[in-house]
């Protein structure tokens, strides 16, 4: 189950470094090595994880999408991008025989015309056949859109969870079980080794399932089981909570609204195909691995994570860009060696972050 990294690329790490980014990259590899935490995973799924995704509401920290095997094989037909919600309307709903658009797909609820440029961009992608007759657009299907997603969990990060954090994730988790978008909500924390994990005395929603994490060894227990949510139902999205009054009381209503579950199926498939795309190995995207300072660090071979050799930590996103201080750019002589003529060792560890991430698409 381990990754075998290039001893040419990557650095043997001793421990984990510290902060929240690098225990959401170790939760990552946890759920994508042990998921699920609590029973075997049957023979005819399979795991896909993924990081900072969700809707416009709600971001989670980490995604795991629980797959059929065989259909995730399949969906790889339509290429390693994601679909969004214009082409899925067109995919999903083309006929097995040639028809004229209008008559094959169900109205979008949007101007005909988006339709069309959905199509023309399905084309060209080359997961659907388009022809004119008469000066129609007529379409037929490639192949069939699989149903390749069985459930979707989500995870918050916190390793350090101290009472405000508390009450601030509460609130969030609320959001969740009340919108049940996700089959599952889960909170990861850093395992302290106490008898009662101190996440067990917070004030959160007992619908939440409590993970205590050991960065260093890659090892979880179950602290407290989730309970399953309703995502085949109705959804109700909190739109405003009660504010409170000067003397501790509630000084007006909440607002929310009721969700579709049709709404709540095509949002949930939406979140499934950026994952499959993104996965949670592209942070690097969002980085200067072409920086003489960055480094991808594996411990025991496990896992590889970014490390700046200029602060020696584990950095994040906005940490590692053009405008840092310590950035400078690869040397030239770097890429008339050992390496490409293409790109330094940046654009090596980038290649070996992906193959990682291929590894999870079958079929690509």
């Amino acid at each position: 189950m381990g990754e075998s990294f290039p001893l040419s690329v990557l650095v043997a790490l001793v421990t984990v470094e510290a902060g929240e980014f690098g225990f959401e990259l170790r939760t990552c590899r946890w759920a994508e090595r042990e998921w699920p935490p609590h029973e075997p995973l049957a023979r005819a799924t399979t795991v896909l994880v993924a990081r900072q995704l969700g809707t416009r509401r709600r971001r989670w920290d980490t995604i795991v999408l629980e797959c059929d095997r065989e259909a995730l094989r399949q969906r790889a037909n339509f290429g390693p991008e994601r679909l969004d919600s214009d082409l899925l309307h067109v995919v999903r709903n083309a006929p097995a025989e040639w028809e004229y658009y209008r008559d094959a797909l169900p109205h979008p609820g949007y101007p005909w015309r988006y339709v069309r440029e959905a199509i023309h961009r399905a084309a060209d992608r080359d997961v659907l056949e388009t022809r004119k007759r008469s000066n129609r657009i007529e379409i037929r299907r490639k192949w069939a859109y699989p149903d390749w997603l069985e459930r979707l969990i989500a995870i918050e990060n916190k390793p350090d969870l101290d009472a405000s954090a508390a009450r601030a994730l509460g609130t969030q988790l609320e959001y969740d079980v009340a919108m049940a978008l996700a089959d599952e909500v889960w909170v990861a924390t850093r395992e302290t080794g106490e008898r009662v994990e101190p996440v067990l005395l917070e004030d959160l929603p007992i619908q939440a399932g409590v993970l205590a994490l050991d960065p260093d060894a890659l090892e979880a227990s179950v602290e407290w089981y989730p309970r399953s949510l309703a995502v085949d139902d109705p959804g109700t999205r909190i739109l405003e909570r009660p504010g409170r009054s000067t003397d501790g009381r509630n000084a007006s209503a909440a607002r929310f609204e009721y969700v579709d579950p049709d709404e709540k199926a095509a949002t949930r498939l939406e979140i499934a195909e950026r994952a499959y795309e993104r996965g949670w190995r592209s942070f690097v995207e969002t980085m200067r691995p072409d920086c003489r300072h960055f480094e991808l660090r594996a411990r025991d071979g496990l896992q590889a994570l970014p490390h700046c050799g200029a602060n020696g930590t584990c950095q994040t996103a906005s940490a590692c860009s053009g405008s840092c201080p310590d950035f400078e750019p690869e040397p030239p002589i770097w890429r008339t060696h050992d390496w490409p003529i293409e790109g330094g060792p940046g654009k090596r560890l980038k290649r070996v972050l992906e193959e990682r991430r291929e590894r999870r698409r079958p079929g690509l």
